[in-house]
């Protein structure tokens, strides 16, 4: 194993031999391929490690002592927490440019069907659900978002920290297109209620098995808990349950062709941050030193979450019996979704 600048005790120039020491590349990784990669490079070694040449220790540390990141913000442990690399191998820029993308078809899309008059085709049954309903999920999409945006800050690599904080701005940008969707269409509507999403979500019974496993997901203080629980678990059960298996199915068949391209960019976001943890819950789970461990803290959270997720989807059954025209059935959807739910822990060697 190369010799590290924290191992010999010296920054000095020849103190220590790294990945390209004997080169002019000046790289102190091991990239993950035969070559490193973009997103290698501006990603890997940026967050500080006194174990990998910050040889003074932490520059800054909190009044207890502890330095500015600690391993033991989750309860999962690692061999080597800097092996991870994001699928999507996505960092700031290439982030920037999806999300740019994104919402210039987003915007298109809306602007084009108001332009066309398209809401005032909408059934209007449809209508009043894209109120109370999607209006109450944009909620959703906020509340996990900023669990996500919370947990970020305690990941121990830039690179589980990049994969985080994507997720998380990918959530608030879809509560955000809901909003500004809904306050569109709106415009063209009579009688139309901002509000009434909102108040659906504090006070509808409908919503309250999601609100408690949302905010069950916020109040969690291992910020790997908060990563896994919502992308492994809630995802499959609630999320997917919602947006895919209806809003992206039923609302043609109420005259609203608008909803379903507003809503699909959610569902590639999914794959994306569902790649992305899958891998790195892979690299934790089948861990040398501490795997068999880890697996144990997994089904611990699988236990608490899945329940709860799974309670969140049966209040939000009566949504499928409320349009005029539904092409699908409640049973059939969870069911689909209980069995992605069975590949992805499948994955890792899980069970619920």
């Amino acid at each position: 194993m190369p010799a590290l600048s924290s191992s010999v005790g010296s920054g000095a120039a020849g103190a220590a031999i790294f990945a390209d020491s004997d080169s002019r590349r000046y790289r102190y990784f091991e990239p993950k391929g035969q070559r490193a990669t973009h997103y290698e490079d501006v990603t890997v070694d940026v967050q500080p490690d006194p174990e990998r040449y910050l040889i003074q220790n932490w520059i800054i540390s909190f009044a207890n002592g502890k330095g500015a990141y600690v391993k033991d913000n989750t309860a999962v442990k690692s061999s080597n927490w800097h092996s991870f690399r994001a699928p999507d191998q996505e960092w700031e820029r290439t982030h920037y440019q999806r999300q740019s993308k994104i919402e210039t078809m987003v915007q298109s899309v809306v602007s084009n069907a108001r332009r066309a008059g398209a809401p005032k085709t909408f059934d209007k049954v449809w209508l009043k659900i894209l109120q109370t309903h999607l209006g109450a999920w944009k909620h959703v999409e906020f509340g996990l978002g900023t669990s996500l945006m919370q947990a970020q800050r305690y990941g121990y690599t830039q690179m589980i920290n990049n994969a985080t904080l994507t997720n998380s701005s990918y959530k608030l940008r879809l509560a955000q297109d809901i909003t500004l969707y809904l306050a569109e269409i709106g415009m063209n509507i009579q009688g139309w209620d901002d509000d009434l999403g909102k108040k659906t979500w504090l006070e509808d019974s409908v919503w309250q098995g999601t609100r408690e496993a949302v905010e069950t997901i916020m109040g969690a203080t291992d910020y790997l808990e908060q990563y896994f629980a919502i992308n492994l678990i809630f995802e499959p059960l609630v999320g997917e349950l919602f947006r895919s298996g209806f809003l992206m199915q039923v609302a043609a068949a109420n005259h609203d062709f608008v909803t379903p391209p507003v809503i699909s960019a959610a569902e590639a976001d999914y794959e994306r941050n569902l790649a992305n943890t899958i891998d790195l819950m892979y690299l934790l789970a089948n861990d040398n030193s501490y795997g068999d461990d880890n697996k144990k803290v997994f089904q611990g959270w699988i236990a608490k979450h899945a329940a709860l997720a799974d309670k969140a989807a049966k209040g939000l059954q009566p949504i499928w019996s409320m349009p005029h025209s539904k092409p699908v059935a409640f049973a059939d959807v969870q069911a689909q979704s209980q069995e992605r739910l069975g590949k992805i822990l499948g994955e890792l060697d899980l069970k619920r």
